[in-house]
């Protein structure tokens, strides 16, 4: 099994590339794959960048050149619940995209047009076993199975994350899961995204991330260490 990782920043992803073996580095639409063994799996670790254009080019990539047979998108998000704090880790049930609007067509929020899923779920076998690696690598956070929804937007407005909750019940907000989702759906790859808590996604939101974000990527590479040992 070939595990594609993908993070937003690099942040997000030099601790993993570091406790990689046997790397091999390629380059392709201006990003870094750095392949190898991770924990003993076989695994490809990148930074897809910010957004959800680069984050399903890359997904593709994945699939394409790399024969991913499962992708996680690891880092981090804004949470939407009151019982999730900062430094939780939200593990997802399933992702949408929360800034698709065709309601000039007459569709719902979140809906895409002409296609026979909009809300993309994610692979049971790998929420479970994020869930039981969460509890043994970060023993002092709590961790959340749940809706996330992603758009190109930072969320940092009470009454834009009120919206996120009333219309699409999420529990956590980010940037680029929900293009990962779509792609591992539309090429039958099985995805989980893992996000880490940084943020309250209101109007604290840009101080919190800027004091948080170092915690919520430990707790993030933390559980995909582990993850990746449990693969191999």
């Amino acid at each position: 099994m070939t595990l594609g990782i993908i993070g937003a920043m690099e942040v997000e992803v030099a601790r993993l590339k570091e406790a990689m073996e046997d790397k091999v580095i390629k380059s392709k639409a201006g990003m870094e794959f750095c392949s190898g063994r991770l924990g003993g799996c076989p695994a490809v670790v990148v930074r897809s960048g910010i957004g959800k254009v680069n984050a399903a080019l890359c997904a593709q990539i994945l699939v394409d050149d790399f024969g991913a047979d499962a992708i996680v998108n690891t880092g981090i998000a804004g949470s939407l619940r009151a019982e999730i704090n900062i430094g939780d880790i939200v593990v997802s049930s399933d992702a949408l995209q929360h800034d698709m609007d065709a309601a000039g067509f007459g569709y719902a929020p979140g809906v895409i047009p002409q296609m026979d899923c909009s809300v993309f779920p994610a692979d049971q076998k790998l929420i479970a076993l994020a869930e039981e690696c969460c509890a043994q690598a970060n023993p002092d956070i709590q961790v959340f199975t749940g809706r996330v929804v992603s758009g190109d937007q930072f969320i940092s407005d009470k009454n834009k994350k009120e919206w996120l909750i009333r219309t699409f019940e999420g529990s956590c907000t980010e940037m680029e899961g929900a293009a990962i989702a779509q792609a591992a759906y539309l090429n039958g790859v099985p995805f989980l995204i893992i996000r880490a808590i940084s943020d309250k996604a209101d109007d604290s939101a840009q101080m919190d991330y800027d004091e948080f974000e170092k915690k919520a990527v430990e707790h993030s590479v933390n559980l995909m260490l582990a993850m990746a040992r449990r693969l191999a």
